[in-house]
Formats: C-alpha cells, structure tokens, sequence
C-alpha cells in the first residue's frame, strides 16, 4: 500500500493513499444520504432550499421541519455511527478478533442496565439516563475486564466473559422491566430499541462534544494499536507496555460506547460491522480509527434513512433496522470463520 509522509513541526504522520481515497468516498457518501434525509419526507425539498434555511433564508415551514426534527435526527445519526464505528475498531484491534465489539462483549448490555436504572428511578431525565448509560458502561467493562484478567489480557477470554457477562445483564434488564409499572416499562422498552427518532439539539450537542474530546485522545492512543497486534512480547519489546495500552483502549472505546448509548439507545452490529467493512474497503489488515468511525457514520444514517422510508407512515427505529442487516452479517462472519477454521 503506498505511503506518503507529511511533517508537521517536529511530527511526521505517515498518510496511506487508498484509505485516503476511501474516506474521501465516504464523505460524499454521507453527503448524497444527508441530501436524502434532508430533501425527502411529509415535506419535500430541494437541495437549494435545504442550504437557503440553513443559512436562515428558506421558506418558514422547512425551517421548522428542519431545525426540529431532520437535522437533528441526522447529526445524531452521523455521531452515534463514527462513535460505534470507532469503539468496534478499538475492541477489535485489542481482542484480535472480528467478533469484538462492544455490543458482543457486552458494554452496550451494562450501558443499557444503567440507563434502565436510571429510567425507572428519574423517569424521563435526559441527563441522567445518560450519566446511567455511562456509568452502566464503565462498571461493566470492569468487571469484563478484571474477570479476563490472568497474567495479562486475552483477546479470547475477553470475548468469551464479555458473552457471559452480557447475558447476565440481559436477565438483570428483563427482572428489571418485569418489576416495573407499564408506564415505566414501555419507556424503558422502547429507549431499549435503540432510535433517533424524536431527536433534538439537546442530544446533538453533549454526543458531538464528546466526540470532538475523545476523538484526539483515541487517534494518539490508536496509534500503538498495530503494535499491540503483533503480540505483547513483540509490543514491549518495541518499548510500550501492553496492558496499561490495552487498559486505555479500552476505557476509550466503552466511553465511545457509551455516549453513543446516551444518544441513541443500544443500537446493535454497527460496532461489529463497520470496523471490517472499512478493512475490506481499505485493504488494511486491521480497523482504523477514522475509517470505521466514517464507514460506522455512513451505515447507521443509511439504516435510518431506510427505516424512515421502508413502510409508507411508519418509521422504524433504527436499531430493529440495523438489528436484522447485522444479523445477516454475523452469520455470514461466523460461517466465514468456521470455514477458516483449520479444525472444522
């Protein structure tokens, strides 16, 4: 893959060129889904006057469509993918597995158990479901975490706990609905679908500034990734520690997690899916970062713009959407393994 090295002051970053080519494709792929969710629906527009309202010179009924549902709806949807897309290529990198992800280890399952909490207790408090979802996400990947813990971390023995992990906190949501009034258990039902429906600038901005602080800190973190990959013996050798990396990456990836949960609800395979479509799409033997968060952002918006225009006067949640195309594709995942498998 051919290289190009760019210096910055005392930094050189070294640019691969397909995978700038293939972000470059990506960004004008959200562009034309942004242009679609934008210009179709109960009110049609066009482009031009999509771009007039948004410079505060378009007609007063898009304004307010605009303003109170589509665009908003749309940030989210961008957010919560490159937040997805960025924790499977961190949870993958770290396990050295395609299954890894938070949604299959088990972090989404431990935001969601601290959201449910939160829902039961404060009812319909915005913040504090997210602050439950954040909490819920940190406990439980400790507990993964100190459970796959001897002499060292595993790839697999992270993955087979985090299944064990999730399906506790699985039994642990359901008592917790069954307990609840209907009231209370409808909400926390339908906040468990994942969606962005309803979304309002309330939600875009904390999941957007959260974004722009845990970006930074991942891609300089990320960049030991790679190393990591070539094993701990080969890592330390090369002058990094091996834990206290791994440890990092992932508190990294079940904050992006988490503040995608916050957002949008668990929202399930985006984390699993994207790492691996921005691979094939890039040709690398491992996810990166930018490439899974963009490839991560164009999934979800395409789920959500299908889930809004599948069934005349219905719009889905993106997560029954994103939830039936990813289970598609983990069959397909497991089936390619096992045939990879040089003891089938």
């Amino acid at each position: 893959m051919s290289a190009s090295f760019v210096r910055v002051g005392p930094l050189s970053v070294r640019l691969h060129r397909r995978p700038l080519v293939v972000g470059a494709i990506l960004v004008v792929a959200l562009l034309a889904l942004a242009a679609l969710t934008l210009t179709t629906g109960d009110y049609p527009a066009t482009v031009s006057d999509v771009l007039r309202t948004l410079f505060g010179q378009g007609p007063p009924g898009l304004e307010l469509v605009m303003n109170r549902f589509r665009l908003p709806r749309l940030l989210v949807s961008i957010g919560v993918g490159a937040a997805l897309g960025a924790a499977g290529a961190i949870f993958q990198s770290v396990s050295r597995n395609p299954l890894g992800s938070p949604d299959v280890i088990g972090f989404t399952t431990g935001s969601a158990t601290g959201a449910i909490l939160v829902l039961l207790v404060y009812r319909d408090a915005q913040v504090s479901v997210a602050v439950g979802a954040i909490v819920g996400g940190l406990v439980s990947a400790i507990v993964v975490y100190l459970l796959a813990f001897r002499r060292g971390v595993q790839g697999f023995r992270l993955i087979l706990i985090g299944i064990g992990v999730s399906s506790i906190l699985a039994s642990i949501n359901a008592y917790l609905l069954s307990r609840a009034s209907l009231q209370e258990a409808r909400l926390a039902q339908l906040w468990q679908l994942g969606s962005v429906n309803g979304r309002t600038w309330d939600h875009v901005m904390p999941l957007w500034i959260s974004l722009a602080v845990l970006l930074p800190v991942a891609l300089i973190v990320g960049r030991r990734m790679p190393l990591l990959e070539m094993g701990d013996p080969a890592a330390g050798s090369l002058g990094i520690s091996p834990e206290r990396t791994r440890l990092s990456l992932v508190l990294i990836g079940v904050a992006f997690t988490a503040v995608a949960t916050a957002a949008a609800g668990p929202i399930n395979f985006i984390a699993l899916t994207a790492p691996q479509v921005a691979i094939r799409l890039t040709r690398s033997s491992s996810p990166g970062i930018l490439p899974a968060m963009l490839t991560g952002a164009a999934l979800l918006s395409a789920a959500d713009l299908v889930g809004q225009r599948l069934i005349p006067d219905i719009q889905l949640p993106v997560g029954l959407t994103t939830g039936a195309i990813g289970g598609v594709y983990l069959m397909w995942l497991l089936a390619a393994q096992w045939r990879k498998s040089p003891n089938r």
